[in-house]
């Protein structure tokens, strides 16, 4: 068969439970409208004079973050968050050693999940204005590898 697109609305996001470690919480799609995977990196300059003005480098070091945005949830009768929206933000409180747990994301038709063992978290803003609903965003970014795990 053909390679085609896919929806990215079919991508699953869960966040390891810090306090259990191995257990994983979904991210509720109806928390996410929007995520964006990026990419960057350190170089360094090896240019010398033998380089006849022209620049040369290597890439010394690589990095990934991926960010998610949509909207707060929050039970109205009892006012508990999302469960992975509630991890996600304890863990923008950590700090050290303690603001690392997992994070792993797969196409629900995929046999692996994408792991990253060691990922950091970044709340975003979050408001609103008369007519809104509440936003809510977050970025993952990678410390270390990144792995896979076959899915159940």
């Amino acid at each position: 068969m053909a390679v085609q697109k896919y929806n990215a609305r079919d991508i699953v996001f869960q966040i390891e439970n810090y306090a259990s470690p191995g257990t994983w919480v979904p991210i509720s799609p109806l928390a996410i409208n929007t995520f964006t995977k990026s990419e960057d990196e350190e170089t360094t300059d090896t240019t010398t004079f033998g380089s006849a003005g022209q620049a040369e480098s290597m890439k010394m070091q690589i990095g990934k973050s991926l960010q998610l945005e949509g909207f707060r949830l929050r039970d109205p009768a009892t006012g508990a968050l999302d469960p992975g929206q509630a991890i996600v933000e304890a863990m923008n409180d950590r700090l050290g050693v303690q603001s690392l747990t997992g994070f792993r994301w797969a196409h629900t038709t995929d046999t692996t999940w994408t792991v990253w063992a060691q990922t950091r978290i970044t709340l975003g803003d979050q408001g609103g204005g008369n007519n809104d609903e509440v936003s809510w965003s977050a970025t993952f970014t990678r410390s270390g590898l990144s792995t896979t795990a076959a899915k159940p």
